[in-house]
């Protein structure tokens, strides 16, 4: 009769032969011969035959999915009190207890009492339901709010927006697309709260603010102060700025990110975001998270598929396309010191302004490389070439007088934005 001890040590005995086989494979499988394939050799599908096969797949479980994003409407009178309502010290300190859920949210004092929370340094008491909140003056809370978790929020922050809202002004900004003007949005944001200001004002006193300075015409750091500052500080006055996916391509860099976060730290604006990267928060530091952005953070899955974002996004199973090439080309080349820069960036130049031609002549290319003072000798430019073809950036061809030319596989819009990423 087996006894427990025989049963485990068959089993420890059955893992360790697991173990020992799984290695032993990978170390033969690493001694024979490596493919030479390469991506490029991929047969791939044109673009649009595969969205429209993508748009075809039948989505799964959109009751569920439909249920879900419904409970999550119960959230929303939290949400408008974190972006916008408090109260300030209006009991005895000993009402506070110093606990909030992991939202920030004040969860209830045992025992009675008012349950309290700090909010950018001030206390805040609230008694009994949010609902039917009492206080000397409104403060708002200042907090932004976040979004996480697997599939589209859009569609949820947009509902958000749409129903509990509607007493602000609401810009949206579609982090998703590939190109965004950061400095158009401060522009709108300033115009609107301009807008508002103007409303009320003459709704009040019936007295026109004084003329402004054109928007368009100001500096970043002049915009952001007319948002801070303190024309705009009446409470009623704020803007909700919806931001789907601030961690997209077109606001993933560092400056565009500073930006954002003062944008967020100005008194008037109010930030609801949506993040998808598993590595977004990398991009912020401990200032802009817990100061500028001040994030209040929402595990809210959806589960619903990334249709409009995914609109904006080049397919890895199609034909390449000119943002991607030039996307894909451009990270190559900042791997490569400067001077090989300027040589391609020659050999672009040259291509751009001959389309007809079959390539430039290499004696050319070494030619005016060396008035340029960009290489030396003609060993330096092969070098360079070398790279260039390991990389398939650049390629040969036979021009019909003979002479080798050298060629870019792209096309010239595809081109074009390559030397714009790479001029920057």
């Amino acid at each position: 009769m087996e006894t427990n001890n025989d049963i485990e040590d068959m089993e420890e005995e059955e893992e360790f032969g697991f173990s020992r086989n799984y290695f032993l494979a990978k170390e033969l499988g690493s001694s024979g011969k490596k493919s030479a394939r390469k991506l490029s050799e991929i047969n791939l599908v044109d673009e649009q035959e595969l969205r429209a096969a993508a748009s075809n797949i039948e989505p799964k479980h959109e009751k569920e999915v439909v249920a879900l994003m419904n409970s999550y409407k119960s959230l929303y009178s939290i949400w408008v009190f974190e972006l916008r309502l408090g109260l300030t010290y209006i009991a005895n300190k000993t009402a506070w207890n110093g606990n909030s859920t992991s939202n920030g949210f004040p969860k209830p004092k045992q025992g009675g009492g008012c349950p309290a929370l700090r909010v950018r340094g001030t206390l805040l008491i609230i008694l009994g339901d949010t609902s039917s909140i009492l206080s000397k003056r409104n403060l708002r809370c200042g907090f932004g709010l976040l979004m996480y978790g697997f599939g589209s929020k859009k569609a949820l922050i947009e509902d958000f927006a749409s129903t509990a809202l509607t007493d602000y002004s609401v810009v949206v900004i579609n982090g998703y697309l590939q190109a965004i003007n950061i400095k158009q949005v401060v522009i709108a944001l300033a115009e609107v709260l301009w807008d508002q200001l103007k409303s009320k004002r003459a709704t009040s006193s019936g007295n026109l603010p004084k003329a402004q300075q054109p928007f368009n015409s100001r500096s970043m750091d002049d915009l952001l102060a007319f948002l801070n500052g303190s024309e705009a500080e009446d409470k009623d006055c704020f803007i909700c700025v919806v931001i789907h996916n601030i961690d997209g391509p077109a606001l993933r860099d560092s400056e565009t990110q500073q930006y954002l976060a003062q944008i967020a730290s100005c008194s008037c604006i109010r930030i609801v975001a949506s993040i998808d990267h598993v590595n977004a928060p990398l991009l912020w530091d401990k200032k802009m998270v817990h100061t500028q952005f001040n994030w209040c953070w929402y595990h809210v899955p959806t589960f619903a598929p990334y249709k409009v974002e995914g609109m904006f996004f080049p397919l890895i199973l199609a034909h390449g396309s000119t943002a991607q090439s030039a996307k894909t080309a451009a990270i190559v080349l900042q791997s490569l010191t400067p001077n090989a820069q300027s040589v391609f960036r020659v050999l672009a130049e040259y291509q751009l302004s001959h389309p007809d031609e079959e390539g430039m002549p290499i004696n050319n290319l070494y030619t005016v490389c060396r008035e340029r003072f960009l290489v030396s000798s003609q060993l330096t430019l092969n070098s360079h070439l070398t790279e260039f073809k390991d990389h398939e950036l650049v390629k040969t061809r036979r021009h019909s007088d003979g002479q080798d030319c050298l060629y870019i596989p792209l096309t010239t819009e595809a081109l074009e934005k390559l030397l714009m990423e790479i001029n920057q």
